[in-house]
C-alpha cells in the first residue's frame, strides 16, 4: 500500500503561503518563491532582534554622554567614575534617570567626579 501526501504537502504549503501573505507578486502566489522569500524574511527577522539590542545600547549611551556633559563629565569618564564607587548601574538604567530624574542623574554625576 502506498501512502498519499496529499493532504501534508497542502497543509506545509499553506503554511508558507499564510507567512508570505501580503508579498508582492509571484512572491505570494508561487509556492517555490514564497518559500525562499519567507526563509530570508525569517533569516532578516532573526538578525533584527539581535541587532535591536545593540540599537537600544547605542541610544541609551548617547543619552547618557548628553546628560553627562550638561553636568561637565564626559561619558567615558562618568562611567569610569562610576565603576570606581562602586556604583553599579547598567546604561539602560542610568538612561532612564538622565531622561526622567535629572537631580539624581545630578547626584550620581557629583558621585563620579569625586
Amino acid at each position: 500500500m502506498r501512502i498519499k501526501r496529499a493532504v501534508n504537502a497542502v497543509k506545509k504549503r499553506r503554511k508558507i503561503f499564510k507567512l508570505a501573505k501580503g508579498y508582492r507578486g509571484a512572491k505570494s502566489k508561487l509556492y517555490r518563491v514564497s518559500r525562499e522569500a519567507v526563509m530570508k524574511s525569517q533569516m532578516y527577522a532573526y538578525v533584527g532582534r539581535k541587532d535591536k539590542k545593540g540599537a537600544f545600547r547605542k541610544i541609551w549611551i548617547a543619552r547618557i554622554n548628553a546628560a553627562a556633559r550638561m553636568n561637565g563629565l564626559s561619558y567615558s569618564r562618568f562611567m569610569n567614575g562610576l565603576k570606581k564607587n562602586g556604583i553599579d548601574l547598567n546604561r539602560k538604567v542610568l538612561a532612564d534617570l538622565a531622561v526622567n530624574d535629572a537631580a539624581a542623574f545630578t547626584a550620581l554625576c557629583e558621585k563620579a567626579k569625586a
